[in-house]
């Protein structure tokens, strides 16, 4: 085994050096070799994945330094079914997650590793979570023996010599392990997308680790991401005082200047892209965009909650995004992106369902077959459903300038949604914070597919948004969320629940979403700012008539009036699921949780009220 270290003029902890050992020993990599995270390792791993038919280069007149990858057919997206939180007890990983007992788990990871990198280069890969070296950010190093994982990490998080000088000099850091666990015998022609049918991501909350087997693709190989960004980082923020969270962070601004916070959480499939890159209709209103998937949040010395965007780039679903509905996702694609199971068309251009109106004549699908509308038509798409985008934050024409100052932004506002067809408002204020988080505990979808995994229409609770994603029990996630509230008091942001998805008698939307969402963002904004009426109803305090500003929108008639309508029938009816769906947390469900249905029901029972 030969060892290549760039970085070999920097102090090493003895710790990370052990480990890095360690873990050779027992993978047995023809070659161990740090990042340092440089243009000329970028250069020279592109190299290899070119050679081995992992990326194909793409036009560099339309796409500029952009390549394509073709995963295996078998590894496309996660497997939350073998996902495991691997705590001390199954009560630690609560009745949402695939709880393994570490000891027996460790065990069989140790079958699965030995000798898993036979053959190929593991890669040491030092990375930061959020700017190095500022007040929530947070390390980590990942071994893992895919140039694709190191290139897309290098777009996704920060990595090299920065992060090592903090780990040399004694910062903690998580221990990520990666292989595909596809080890190539002496002579053996590697494929372009090594993997393995059997697949384990494995977390360790309480030593910090998260080890990945069998996948290259997506949060089961890009271990800063869910991995370590969320499973692991919400179990450190409820250890640490601090929320790692599923959620966008966007600053809105007024027409008269005015700044605003807010953070918001969306289940898959709810808006979240589409609103972190917002173009507002309305005149004189902007989005800037500080992170598009994940927060994390800390109180501030000034007693407000404060929130960065850990990431340095965005892994973005393709499906669904074009010119139409997020244009500022499509300007950050002009170069320097990781496409991943997207279609080719013949003149060297990339597709997805969504990109465009009128799909290509032909093309070459995600799986390198020839593809045309009418196998589009039969429902065979060109690109996999869960096809994605890998490009620089920097990139996206909505970013922020200061988005990734390490300080943060201080937060006005949470925004919690899911995608109901009835029963929800378009929009409503939470009386306070419990009532807030029980708003985020309660959010749902209506499910949109049978291919979901269960019947069409039926709801799947997303609290939070974090149901694949909370490293622990749900129930004390929802008692952190209680505590933190609590310690800041009126420095507290509001809460909000949001709802673009609502439907008329004949299954069509009541609102047009997209660039209009910015109405409801400025309703919200009045309120923080007290300058509109609301009304006080069982979901929380809904617009007033003539708070929110409709002008030149053209609404079919009562289309408002549906939109803003609470139901106390349908409360109640929502209240008896909330209440079975409670129930599977038996006791870490918090107090005031049970005490909120109790008020839900009761308002349930009464007609509206008016509030200030």
């Amino acid at each position: 085994m030969t060892v290549t270290d760039p970085t070999t003029t920097l102090p090493t902890t003895t710790d990370l050096q052990a480990w890095v050992e360690q873990v050779a020993a027992l993978t047995e990599p023809e070659a161990v070799v740090w990042c340092d995270g440089s243009e000329a390792e970028r250069q020279r791993l592109t190299a290899v994945a070119v050679r081995t038919g992992t990326l194909t280069p793409l036009d560099p007149s339309l796409h500029y330094g952009s390549h394509l990858a073709r995963s295996s057919e078998d590894d496309v997206a996660r497997v939350e079914d073998r996902t495991y939180i691997c705590s001390p007890t199954p009560a630690g990983a609560g009745p949402t997650n695939h709880w393994r007992e570490p000891v027996a788990m460790r065990a069989e990871l140790a079958g699965c590793f030995a000798g898993s990198m036979r053959g190929r280069v593991m890669y040491v890969v030092p990375f930061a979570m959020g700017p190095v070296g500022g007040p929530l950010s947070r390390l980590g190093v990942e071994l893992t023996d895919s140039p694709y994982v190191v290139l897309s990490m290098r777009i996704t998080t920060r990595i090299g010599a920065g992060p090592e000088l903090l780990i040399a000099g004694g910062a903690p850091w998580v221990r990520a392990v990666h292989s595909v666990g596809a080890p190539l015998l002496e002579g053996e022609q590697d494929v372009p997308w090594p993997s393995n049918p059997v697949k384990h991501i494995a977390h360790f909350p309480d030593s910090r680790e998260v080890w990945s087997y069998g996948s290259g693709y997506g949060g089961n190989a890009l271990l800063g991401k869910k991995a370590f960004a969320l499973r692991l980082a919400s179990v450190m923020g409820r250890d640490e005082g601090w929320l790692a969270e599923h959620m966008l962070l966007i600053r809105l601004t007024s027409p008269a200047g005015r700044r605003y916070h807010l953070a918001a959480a969306f289940p898959s499939a709810c808006g979240k892209t589409n609103l972190a890159m917002m173009r507002p209709s309305l005149p004189g209103w902007s989005v800037e965009t500080l992170g598009d998937d994940i927060a994390w949040m800390r109180p501030g010395p000034d007693g407000r909650l404060w929130a960065i965007n850990p990431e340095a780039g965005l892994f973005g679903v393709a499906p669904g995004t074009g010119e139409a509905t997020n244009p500022n996702a499509m300007g950050a694609l002009w170069g320097n992106t990781i496409y991943t199971n997207v279609a080719l068309t013949d003149d060297g251009d990339v597709w997805w369902e969504g990109r465009t109106g009128r799909p290509p004549e032909h093309a070459t699908d995600w799986r390198g077959q020839d593809w045309t509308p009418a196998d589009g038509a039969a429902g065979r798409p060109a690109a996999h459903p869960n096809a994605r985008f890998t490009v620089p934050m920097h990139q996206v024409p909505s970013a922020a300038a200061d988005w990734d100052d390490p300080a943060g932004v201080p937060l006005d506002a949470i925004i919690v949604g899911g995608r109901r067809a009835g029963v929800v408002p378009l929009v409503a204020q939470a009386r306070d914070w419990a009532h807030g988080v029980f708003m985020g505990a309660t959010v749902a979808s209506e499910q949109t597919a049978a291919a979901e995994g269960a019947e069409v229409g039926r709801l799947r609770r997303d609290p939070f948004a974090m149901l694949p994603f909370c490293g622990y029990d749900m129930g004390e996630h929802w008692a952190h969320w209680l505590a933190v509230g609590e310690a800041l008091g009126d420095g507290a942001p509001a809460f909000f629940a949001v709802n673009w998805f609502r439907k008329d008698d004949g299954g069509d939307y009541l609102w047009p979403g997209f660039g209009e969402n910015a109405r409801v963002l400025a309703w919200v904004a009045a309120r923080l700012d007290g300058l509109v009426g609301a009304v006080d109803t069982p979901a929380g305090l809904v617009p007033a008539p003539g708070a929110l500003d409709t002008t030149g929108l053209d609404l079919p008639d009562g289309a408002l009036e549906q939109l803003l309508s609470v139901d106390p029938a349908a409360y109640a009816a929502e209240a008896d699921l909330t209440e079975e769906f409670f129930a599977t947390f038996g006791p870490t469900l918090p107090a005031a949780m049970t005490q909120q249905l109790a008020e839900l029901r009761t308002r349930a029972g009464g007609p509206p009220r008016p509030a200030s």
